[in-house]
């Protein structure tokens, strides 16, 4: 199947939230396209099945996401290890949703990587909040600079320096929110 996909509206500002019991769940190939969406993650999202496979899962990357946390996931799952993170989404219609999610590499037989497995679940508000104020910080400090490279850059010194000063690992920043 291949993708017939609509890139994203502009951010309308409207939030759509996950239920108790929404688990979003999406697999993809190695390139990060999506080979697996279930119905949560189409009916939160606004897509279809045929959007989505094949499309690059960053169709649903919401502007106001550091590049940087991008960079940190695709490293911690390109080194065979497991992530989770606070995702500000952005669905078809231009609304966003924020989830939890946890990210794992997909081995076969011989212990090489051949994909990645998300699930998603809804976030404490609590700790959407505190990633949203790291977040925003780490945001600006981005788009200070006009290369995409330079700014996956910034905000990842920044993060690494906040979270060092702070005394913890991005993992134990993630669990304490």
């Amino acid at each position: 199947m291949t993708s017939t996909l609509t890139r994203p509206a502009t951010p309308t500002g409207r939030e759509r939230l996950l239920g108790p019991d929404d688990l979003i769940v999406s697999k993809t190939d190695l390139q990060g396209r999506i080979t697996y969406a279930n119905k949560t993650f189409q009916r939160i999202a606004g897509y279809t099945e045929g959007e989505l496979i094949g499309a690059p899962h960053s169709i649903v990357r919401h502007p106001a996401m550091p590049r940087c946390v991008f960079k940190l996931l695709w490293d911690t799952l390109q080194s065979g290890n497991e992530i989770f993170a606070y995702v500000l989404n952005l669905a078809k219609p231009g609304d966003h949703y924020w989830v939890f999610a946890h990210v794992t590499p997909s081995f076969d037989e011989s212990g090489r990587i051949v994909g990645y497995h998300s699930n998603r679940r809804s976030p404490e508000r609590s700790a959407v909040e505190k990633a949203r104020g790291l977040y925003e910080v780490v945001l600006a400090e981005e788009r200070k600079h006009s290369s995409p490279q330079r700014q996956v850059e910034a905000g990842l010194a920044l993060v690494t320096k906040t979270l060092a000063d702070a005394g913890i690992s991005y993992d134990e920043f993630v669990f304490s929110l």
